[in-house]
């Protein structure tokens, strides 16, 4: 377990070109040498070839495991505490403070390709909740870029649940819908921002995977075009990306429409 945490192991993926880093700007970088204090970058351990067998698609995809360099020298630096005072037992410990983030790359993405950034949500990726309409886009979005042509990629964010506030404020959130509050009213009664996610790291890894090329961003949400272009990039088009609308979750789509995502009444209805 957390073979990717020893020394030697590190030196052989980083040998082989299966753990790179890239910069803030998207382009490889020395994965052996210490990273500069202050300085974004990112370590991308791939690829994995992942067979995937979901409602609408069934594919195989290649995936890259992805985390801050500053998150994993932390973690680095415990694992090696502990396995110094013999306290290997404990290393399960260290999965919490990293946010392991993911692209799988998807056919063979050529020219104006097909990209979803996806923030993960336990209760829809997993649960299969149909309170919001996380698990279908999840699943029509890998359906959508596997029958594209031109393919493309899904930047899978860890840290984003519940819009960035957590599981555990995302759970009293739907209390307070349950009591008549919509979506961002539930995040404000907390005293939280209606959105806190940050698509720093996604923008990164888009930049090294496709570069300065146009692309298509699979959402309905103008707040991550805008973020991800004020991270550096651009030829971003819009496409629409509706799903899994039902009862449970048609307030909350419409309070999303009012926040000013792009969707229509006929978006919402059913």
């Amino acid at each position: 377990m957390f073979t990717y945490l020893n020394p030697d192991i590190r030196r052989k993926l980083v040998a082989q070109g299966k753990l790179l880093r890239i910069d803030a700007s998207g382009q490889l970088i020395d994965a052996r040498a210490p990273v500069p204090s202050g300085e974004l970058s990112i370590n991308l351990l791939g690829p994995v070839p992942l067979p995937l067998s979901l409602p609408s698609v069934k594919t195989t995809v290649d995936w890259y495991a992805t985390v801050r360099s500053t998150e994993l020298s932390r973690v680095e630096a415990l694992a090696a505490d502990l396995r110094d005072r013999g306290e290997q037992n404990l290393f399960a410990h260290l999965v919490s403070p990293l946010a392991i983030n993911s692209v799988l790359v998807i056919g063979k993405p050529s020219e104006n390709c097909l990209i979803r950034v996806h923030s993960n949500c336990l209760t829809g990726d997993v649960f299969g909740s149909e309170r919001c309409d996380c698990g279908p886009q999840l699943d029509t979005a890998l359906a959508r870029i596997n029958s594209d042509p031109a393919g493309g990629y899904l930047v899978y964010m860890a840290g984003h649940e519940g819009r960035g506030i957590g599981l555990w404020a995302k759970a009293a959130t739907y209390v307070l819908q349950d009591a008549g509050e919509n979506t961002y009213q539930a995040n404000r009664s907390l005293g939280l921002p209606d959105d806190s996610r940050d698509f720093t790291d996604a923008a990164v890894l888009i930049k090294y995977f496709v570069g300065d090329k146009p692309f298509r961003l699979l959402t309905n949400n103008p707040k991550k075009i805008e973020d991800l272009t004020e991270y550096g990039l651009s030829g971003i088009t819009q496409e629409k990306h509706v799903s899994g609308v039902g009862e449970w979750n048609k307030r909350y789509l419409r309070a999303k429409k009012d926040w000013g995502h792009r969707l229509d009444d006929d978006d919402i209805s059913f």
